[in-house]
């Protein structure tokens, strides 16, 4: 089939490499404009345009998917079927109606659950041990539209949602060649989703991503490895932001929320249940290092995380 390939963050190259590696032929890719990036702020291509211009590929970036002048280009491209990995963008109908075999959406979570923006972060919030990848058609409700297929995936007792996101990406690429191949055959057919289960997964604000001390051990460990890489768990220390990376539970005596126990080669923090070990932390305007590392060059260290 002829495919127009919609996408847009680093999840969505596994697929788009696979769709290239197939028997099917990507003959152009959407994606998001460029956008400033990284601590310079300078502004950058997508990685999807990235690659697709390293594979010479024609790259459309319209502000908005319904933009006359896209809809006009994907008439002329006349795609006969439109995959998409977090492309990022709400696709009109008058675009859904273009390509015969419609856009199939590739979604990090099994559906009906964690419909939305961040399916991975919301599956490691709550505490899921199992997760994985759904195809689906694109509908204008947001991902409700009936599913093709899923693959599971075992979520790890240290998952972040980076490490979960890596794995499924490449288990959903996998899934989305399948369906694909199954589609032009004939040999998959779509189903409803179920009306029951159903959970939404908004993204993940700077402020969703502060730590509370004042929680339970589980729940701290839980959100810091839900918000890394991004948006970055945080706390404050003497007033300046800290960024945190995973944590440990300690089993030493217990201290109160928040409090600070300094040794010489570890940093335990009070919860309102055990203490937890400071891996990694990232102090503003610095690189990341060991926790141990970054209390040692504190001219004053704080008592407490949190204010």
């Amino acid at each position: 089939m002829r495919l127009l390939f919609a996408g847009t963050p680093e999840v969505a190259l596994p697929s788009l490499q696979a769709l290239l590696d197939s028997r099917h032929e990507v003959v152009a890719v959407l994606t998001r404009p460029a956008a400033p990036a990284g601590r310079g702020r300078q502004t950058a291509g997508s990685p999807v345009a990235r690659v697709a211009t390293e594979r010479g590929l024609e790259v459309l970036t319209p502000n908005r998917p319904s933009d006359p002048a896209f809809r006009d280009r994907l008439a002329e491209i006349a795609p006969d079927c439109c995959p998409v990995v977090g492309y990022g963008g709400l696709v009109p109908q008058s675009a859904l109606d273009v390509p015969p075999k419609g856009w199939v959406n590739l979604h990090f979570s099994l559906l009906p659950a964690w419909r939305g923006a961040a399916p991975v972060q919301h599956a490691l919030l709550a505490g899921d041990e199992v997760t994985g990848a759904t195809t689906f058609r694109l509908v204008k409700e947001l991902d409700a539209g009936p599913t093709f297929g899923m693959v599971t995936e075992t979520v790890r007792p240290d998952d972040t949602t980076g490490s979960l996101g890596t794995r499924l990406a490449e288990h959903g690429a996998r899934l989305l060649v399948a369906t694909l191949d199954g589609i032009e055959d004939g040999t998959v057919e779509s189903r409803e989703q179920p009306t029951v289960g159903v959970s939404l997964a908004p993204k993940l604000s700077v402020d969703d991503a502060r730590v509370d001390w004042g929680a339970p051990a589980f729940g701290i460990d839980r959100r810091i490895r839900a918000c890394t890489p991004e948006p970055g768990a945080w706390t404050l220390a003497a007033g300046q932001r800290l960024v945190v990376g995973p944590v440990e539970v300690d089993v030493s005596d217990r201290l109160p929320a928040g409090d600070l126990s300094i040794g010489r080669r570890q940093v335990v923090v009070g919860t309102a249940t055990e203490p937890v070990r400071l891996g990694d932390v990232k102090p503003a305007g610095k690189s990341w290092m060991p926790a141990a590392a970054w209390a040692r060059g504190l001219r004053q260290v704080p008592r407490r995380l949190g204010e």
